[in-house]
């Protein structure tokens, strides 16, 4: 069975036609239209192009936002001007068939669950770490949703009380302490420092800013004032972990975004902040940590599978 995930994001939509083992068939991209009704004509236009040339079952869309415990309704959207948007309902009209709507992070997780660094585990939890945090929580199989269906927002636990502000308008979210925009002010206070941020320093004054990019290459030469930076984003990280697996007990942390290319490196200093973060370490079962195997296309092949599972 063929089914279509498409995966909306700041910049571009991501779409694709995925198999029943989570393979992607076709794959297209386009950027994602500032106004709201041209994005859903984007996103319907993509649905209908992949449909012309494949029998498809079924149609998910995932994108960030707080959604509805029917997944029907976005009631907010950070980067997308929905306010309690009715989107499931303006999809269907528009392409035609049944729509599944999920948030982008859920989808992601549940691609990674079912076919990604995610399979054969029962309880997982996945934290990405791009611009902000993003957080799926899998329990006994399924996604775990909340009261409300908006849980899992992991990257909006507050983790410093009276910490610095976030979009969201809360303060000390993990997110401003544990995402790649984290690594890179972290970056820049390591600079401002001097010592060991020479080498931060004399990139930002190229370049007029420290990309990302940049501190990875460095923290893979070893740079002491890169590695630096990502260890206090590692620790925030596994610290929040700690607090987690209290609260959840995963078997398995899955890793991904764009500092998730750090690979070990990165994984190391998580699990030592993890370990002495966790509730009577030493005497107790202890969670997994990997990183994510299905990169940029894990948000459309779990809305896709997801969308497979309602047929």
């Amino acid at each position: 069975m063929l089914k279509v995930g498409i995966d909306i994001g700041g910049t571009k939509i991501a779409g694709g036609v995925v198999d029943d083992a989570g393979n992607v068939v076709e794959k297209l991209r386009v950027d994602t239209p500032v106004d709201t009704e041209a994005l859903a004509d984007a996103v319907a236009d993509m649905a209908r192009h992949f449909a012309q040339s494949y029998e498809v079952a079924a149609v998910g869309v995932a994108a960030a936002g707080f959604i509805d415990k029917t997944r029907s309704v976005v009631f907010h959207a950070p980067n997308i001007a929905w306010r309690n948007e009715p989107l499931r309902a303006d999809l269907e009209r528009r392409i035609g068939r049944p729509v599944t709507i999920e948030n982008d992070a859920n989808a992601a997780g549940w691609g990674e669950y079912r076919f990604g660094a995610g399979r054969g585990v029962g309880d997982m939890v996945m934290l990405t770490l791009g611009t902000g945090v993003g957080g799926a929580i899998v329990s006994r199989g399924e996604l775990a949703y909340g009261g409300h269906g908006i849980g899992g927002e992991l990257g909006h636990m507050r983790f410093m009380r009276d910490g610095r502000l976030c979009g969201c308008g809360q303060n000390g979210c993990l997110e401003q302490y544990a995402s790649g925009r984290a690594l890179q002010r972290e970056a820049n206070d390591i600079a401002d420092a001097g010592g060991i941020g020479a080498a931060l320093a004399q990139v930002r004054e190229e370049k007029g800013t420290i990309p990302g990019p940049a501190i990875s290459r460095l923290v893979l030469a070893g740079d002491p004032g890169a590695v630096e930076a990502l260890r206090r984003v590692a620790t925030a990280l596994g610290e929040a972990c700690g607090g987690i697996q209290a609260v959840l007990d995963p078997e398995l942390f899955v890793i991904g975004g764009g500092v998730a290319q750090l690979g070990e490196t990165l994984l190391e200093p998580v699990r030592l902040a993890y370990e002495t973060s966790l509730p009577g370490y030493g005497e107790r079962p202890v969670a997994d940590f990997v990183i994510a195997q299905l990169g940029n296309d894990a948000g459309l092949i779990g809305v896709a599978d997801l969308a497979g599972r309602s047929v």
